[in-house]
């Protein structure tokens, strides 16, 4: 059996959040979503305008009180260890914070990188141990939602558990995709499976289930213990919801915490808002959704922001005011320094320095940074990568089968274009 560390300890007050490091997991591929991480890690993708995936976890974090945050990379790190410098560098050790980045470093053996989730923490242990934080909040840096990591904390000392695992409640059939666990009424977890033909309903709600989000909570010693352990099992993967969790569920006390009960939201907006935008289709559907009058993201409020690098750029400008080249943007979020000159634009979502030339007609497309749609342009449904140059007159969204010849288009009729699609065409 685990042995079990978490017992309030006397000198251990709320807020817990006080005496927590933050430990975030960024060292995903994200290849489902196909071109869009050819340059990138899934964390380090843009959403909502101005911000990464991964400065929703790290937001969450910081709003929560915890003040001692790391993030773990590997594939394709560059774009997201320079956001993160940029960004996140404000946590000051004068103050009793600490913001590490730890890339894969074969700090632990010389032939070795990250061989899975409890292996990046593993491999960092010392690191940890250096700033002796009583617990631990392990984070998946690639999801979109707003939670008060606080409450799970709280729950987690008074259930004396060994682990607190955040849960989603979702359909039976949508978690076949998912870690699911069998909990008891006191939301001990009795099960995990990964991914199960036939998830265990929850009780009291047999239309139900409760998958993993990827956040546990652990007190310190005890998770070292673990990784220690695991480390030493040859036959382990070395992975959170392979190997640890699934060994705590049989071994120890795993406690399930529901996401309803710390999901931030308001008066305006009361539903559970979580998104894995890992299919450019669920990306694209989750941007385009923050263009609803009341969408169910919000990224308004100022009592939980959503931290970020902020580049200095001027305001976003609409010019030119005659008939059929007027610069109008309906329903649209448009970023600083983006030009909408003479070009209609609806639904639609504009990150910073996007530019839209006279005639183009744009509705319902994402533009990353700093890219360029050309004079007499007609896109829809699209998403275009960053500094992404669309010469005059092209045309997406209106013809499936050449769109898809010439760009990538999803099954639910997205239109993914980078440069080098562009590149090809100019041949």
């Amino acid at each position: 059996m685990a042995a079990n560390y978490s017992r309030p300890d006397p000198g251990i007050s709320p807020p817990y959040s006080r005496h927590a490091m933050a430990y975030v997991l960024a060292g995903g591929r994200g290849s489902r979503l196909l071109e869009l991480t050819d340059r990138r890690a899934k964390p380090a993708v843009y959403f909502g305008g101005k911000a990464r995936i991964i400065d929703f976890a790290l937001s969450n974090a910081l709003n929560s009180g915890i003040r001692r945050i790391a993030v773990a990379t590997q594939y394709k790190a560059h774009s997201l260890i320079r956001h993160l410098q940029r960004g996140w560098n404000f946590l000051r050790p004068e103050r009793n914070e600490s913001f590490d980045i730890l890339p894969a470093s074969q700090r632990v053996s010389e032939t070795l990188w990250y061989l899975g989730t409890a292996d990046a923490v593993y491999q960092n242990i010392d690191i940890i141990e250096s700033y002796a934080p009583h617990y631990m909040v392990v984070l998946a840096g690639d999801h979109i939602y707003k939670m008060d990591y606080e409450k799970m904390l709280q729950q987690h000392v008074e259930a004396g558990a060994d682990v607190t695992v955040g849960c989603l409640e979702t359909s039976l059939e949508e978690a076949q995709g998912f870690g699911v666990m069998g909990v008891d009424e006191s939301d001990r977890i009795l099960t995990f499976l990964e991914k199960p033909k036939n998830p265990p309903p929850m009780p009291g709600n047999p239309n139900a289930a409760l998958c993993s989000m990827g956040i546990y909570v652990f007190e310190t010693k005890f998770l070292i213990d673990q990784l220690h352990r695991d480390a030493a099992d040859p036959n382990s993967s070395h992975d959170f919801g392979k190997d640890v969790i699934p060994y705590l569920v049989a071994n120890g006390k795993a406690v399930a915490h529901h996401f309803s009960r710390s999901c931030v939201v308001d008066a305006e907006r009361p539903k559970i808002y979580w998104r894995d935008v890992g299919t450019v289709d669920a990306y694209w559907e989750s941007n385009i959704d923050l263009t609803d009058i009341v969408p169910e993201l919000d990224l308004y409020d100022r009592a939980w922001p959503i931290w970020t690098y902020s580049e200095i750029s001027p305001p976003a400008k609409f010019v030119h005011d005659g008939d059929g080249r007027r610069g109008v943007a309906i329903s649209s979020l448009v970023s600083g320094g983006c030009i909408i000159s003479g070009a209609a634009v609806s639904r639609s979502l504009l990150f910073t320095g996007a530019r839209v030339h006279s005639y183009s007609i744009i509705h319902e497309a994402v533009l990353l940074p700093y890219s360029q749609i050309g004079r007499g342009v007609r896109i829809k449904k699209a998403v275009i990568d960053s500094g992404v140059v669309i010469p005059d007159g092209l045309v997406v969204g209106e013809d499936p089968e050449l769109d898809a010849k010439r760009f990538r288009r999803t099954e639910g009729g997205v239109t993914l274009i980078t440069q080098p699609m562009l590149d090809k065409l100019a041949k």
